[in-house]
């Protein structure tokens, strides 16, 4: 068992560490939302002031943060997290975030000794509460090994994808398809609602056809198909079309600084543009139903 700090608990964060306590690590942690490190600690984690004394004795530390800026806030420079953790200690960063933001942070621990991973997740809300997330890693081989029994305590399948930066890369392509599914799956339906089609029958219908996907499988867009996910309660909770919108952009500035072509991606990244501008920001990007189905509000 591992002395571990967890930063950032949100949607996905805060399952993640309540995992980590389950499992039997020693789990300190800290958030801005007092809730949630109450919640938290009701489990048997403790909590500290601030960053800096959370990670205080800590042998690994794990952040969980909405975007590239806030993990260098939280890492870089002389205030940050590795100018004062002692050489040695293990840093995983689980956000999703610019490959090259992840390089630039794995570059500054190196200087100060400090082994560091990107590692992503895949799994959504459903997964971190579960414990079957997947790892997207990207670093050393020797870190990622020393890191992977503890990944094991929140998820199910743990990568290795390459150097610094590799799990990012993998990450934004993963949820760069996962977006066209789901707005694919949503007009699918929206279709074969408009001709007269009973959506749920249709759902079982495509699940069991070419047109089966993840989207369409296990998150079903539709509300009321699907017991457990957002769609049957509002759309609230889950994974955020704010989000998704992050990771759409993080997908479109890597492919212009590679000179690659994404056209549906692209025209992903416009639909859940759109739909947040219609106010629908912070539901869960299954929503994006609505844009097929306005009447659906």
């Amino acid at each position: 068992m591992a002395t571990i700090t967890f930063i950032g608990l949100g949607n996905m964060g805060g399952p993640m560490a309540s995992n980590l306590v389950k499992a039997g690590h020693d789990v300190t942690v800290f958030d801005l939302s007092k809730d949630a490190v109450a919640a938290l600690v009701s489990e048997g984690a403790k909590t500290a002031e601030t960053a800096h004394e959370a990670a205080r004795g800590a042998e690994c530390v794990i952040t969980m943060l909405p975007a590239g800026q806030h993990v260098e806030a939280v890492y870089l420079g002389d205030d940050g997290l590795l100018a004062n953790l002692p050489a040695g200690t293990l840093v995983i960063d689980s956000s999703t975030i610019a490959p090259e933001t992840a390089r630039g942070v794995a570059e500054e621990a190196k200087a100060r000794d400090i082994p560091f991973i990107d590692a992503p997740v895949s799994g959504g809300v459903g997964g971190a509460k579960a414990g079957t997330l997947t790892f997207i890693c990207g670093g050393a081989e020797e870190t990622f090994s020393k890191a992977k029994p503890i990944l094991e305590g929140m998820g199910k399948n743990i990568f290795h994808a390459g150097e610094h930066g590799s799990g990012q890369v993998a990450k934004i392509c993963n949820n760069m398809m996962l977006a066209i599914l789901m707005a694919g799956t949503s007009e699918a339906l929206a279709l074969g609602v408009k001709n007269g089609l009973d959506p749920a029958v249709l759902s079982e219908i495509m699940k069991q056809s070419s047109g089966g996907n993840w989207a369409l499988n296990v998150y079903n867009p539709w509300p009321g198909v699907m017991e457990g996910v957002p769609a049957s309660r509002g759309y609230e909770g889950g994974f955020l079309v704010n989000l998704m919108n992050k990771d759409l952009g993080l997908a479109f500035d890597n492919a212009v600084k590679n000179h690659a072509a994404i056209p549906m991606g692209s025209l992903a990244r416009n639909l859940f543009e759109l739909h947040a501008g219609q106010g629908n920001g912070a539901l869960d990007f299954s929503s994006i139903q609505r844009l097929y189905r306005p009447e659906d509000k």
